[in-house]
């Protein structure tokens, strides 16, 4: 970054006028810092956009897959995994008693960031209070979400130790389609009859993939049905 003039410097027009004011080239240089094989850290962040075909490609990326760009080492893999990883987490991340929930996008806007292009599924549990302010976010499962191997008294665990009155499901497709599946209709009939015998009360199930999501209780998916 030396070869440009001062006032035309990322980290120098990052302290003058604000990060939104970068590329994702650039501000990802600022991150790495200094270039390398005569590249800017900004020209090497560039060429790794384009590798992978923009920012989601990037924050799908392995480190493996991030070390076959040239100029990008184990090092600089591992700032960007970690510097992807914050962000999903301050997105997803609210002060405690303070989210209420008043519909489905409040739970899709914080969690489809975090959630929408994982490569395996999750799924997890929203616990709400009388007021529907969000008490804990659980990850419950990782890896095959099936009815047939969740085990329903774990998605109540926390909330019976909590005092919860209601939770919301939320798992991912990988496969980028947020059709709920028959398996996705099971787990969702089964959990509505426990929380009925626990006075927890299934309030959604959300099936979040890509930059969307579906909500079961919208459609009229499953909630509609006696179980």
């Amino acid at each position: 970054m030396s070869r440009l003039p001062e006032n035309e410097r990322p980290r120098e027009r990052l302290a003058a006028h604000g990060a939104a004011a970068l590329s994702a080239a650039e501000l990802i240089g600022v991150l790495w810092g200094s270039g390398s094989h005569g590249k800017t850290a900004a020209d090497a962040a560039a060429d790794a956009l384009r590798r992978h075909e923009g920012l989601v490609g990037l924050a799908r990326a392995t480190d493996v897959e991030l070390e076959t760009v040239p100029g990008v080492g184990p090092v600089r893999a591992a700032q960007l995994s970690a510097a992807f990883e914050l962000g999903r987490r301050v997105v997803a991340d609210w002060p405690q008693g303070r989210w209420i929930i008043h519909s489905p996008r409040d739970v899709g806007e914080r969690l489809v960031p975090q959630m929408g292009y994982l490569e395996r599924e999750e799924l997890r549990v929203v616990l709400l209070n009388t007021r529907n302010a969000v008490l804990r976010l659980v990850t419950v499962y990782q890896g095959n979400v099936s009815s047939s191997l969740v085990r329903v008294g774990e998605l109540f665990r926390d909330a019976v130790r909590l005092n919860a009155t209601g939770l919301i499901l939320v798992h991912n497709h990988p496969s980028g389609d947020p059709t709920p599946s028959p398996d996705d209709l099971r787990l969702t009939a089964e959990t509505l009859a426990a929380g009925r015998l626990l006075d927890i009360q299934l309030l959604d199930h959300l099936i979040v993939a890509g930059d969307g999501f579906v909500s079961l209780r919208d459609r009229g998916i499953a909630f509609d049905r006696p179980s």
